[in-house]
C-alpha cells in the first residue's frame, strides 16, 4: 500500500532516514534513489555541506533539525552499515523517533557497493544500545524495532514498501 488516507485526501507516506553520513551516505543514496524514483517522499536527508554548516551551530542545533525532519512521519528506517548504531546522531533519532511512536525498521545497507570506492561493508551489529530507559535499563535496538532486514538479500527495491507499511501498520500508523 502506497498512500493512506486522511480526511478523505490522498497522501503518500512520509518516511525518516536515520544513517551514519560519513560512513554510508553512497549506500543510503542507493536506498534514497530508489525510494524516490517509486514516488515516495524522504526526509533525513540533506547535503554534506548543509549538514556541516548545522553541525558548526552545536548539538542543539542538529537535534532542532532532526526534529524538524521528523515531523509528518510515520516510519523511521535505520540504513545500518558497520557503525549506524553507534552514532550519537543516530541514537538520537531512534530515539526521538520512538516517542513519537514511530515505526522502526532497520535494514542492513552493508552488501550494496559504495558508488565510489565499490566496496562492501562488515554487517552492523543489530543488539546495540541504542539509549536507556528511564529506570536505567539499556535499549538495544533490536528489541525495539518493528523487523530488521537486508537491502540486498531481501531485495530491497522491491520490499522496503512492504517493510514499511507493516511498520506503520503495528504502530496504527
Amino acid at each position: 500500500v502506497r498512500f493512506k488516507f486522511k480526511g478523505g485526501i490522498k497522501m503518500a507516506r512520509r518516511v525518516f532516514f536515520s544513517f551514519h553520513y560519513d560512513n554510508d551516505i553512497y549506500r543510503s543514496m542507493t536506498v534514497r534513489n530508489s525510494w524516490v524514483t517509486q514516488g515516495k517522499e524522504v526526509a533525513g536527508f540533506v547535503d554534506k555541506a548543509e549538514f556541516e554548516r548545522i553541525k558548526r551551530q552545536g548539538e542543539k542545533a542538529v537535534h532542532n533539525w532532526i526534529d524538524g525532519q521528523l515531523n509528518g512521519t510515520s516510519v523511521t528506517v535505520v540504513l545500518i552499515g558497520s557503525d549506524t548504531l553507534n552514532r550519537p546522531f543516530v541514537q538520537y533519532e531512534i530515539c526521538q523517533s520512538l516517542a513519537r511512536n514511530n515505526g522502526i525498521i532497520g535494514v542492513h545497507i552493508n552488501g550494496i557497493r559504495d558508488m565510489r570506492t565499490q566496496m562492501v561493508s562488515n554487517k552492523g551489529n543489530v543488539h546495540t544500545i541504542i539509549g536507556y530507559y528511564k529506570n536505567g535499563k539499556a535499549a538495544y535496538f533490536d528489541e525495539i524495532c518493528d523487523g530488521i532486514y537486508d537491502y540486498t538479500l531481501h531485495k530491497g527495491y522491491n520490499n522496503l514498501g512492504t517493510w514499511i507499511e507493516s511498520a506503520a501498520k503495528a504502530h496504527n500508523k
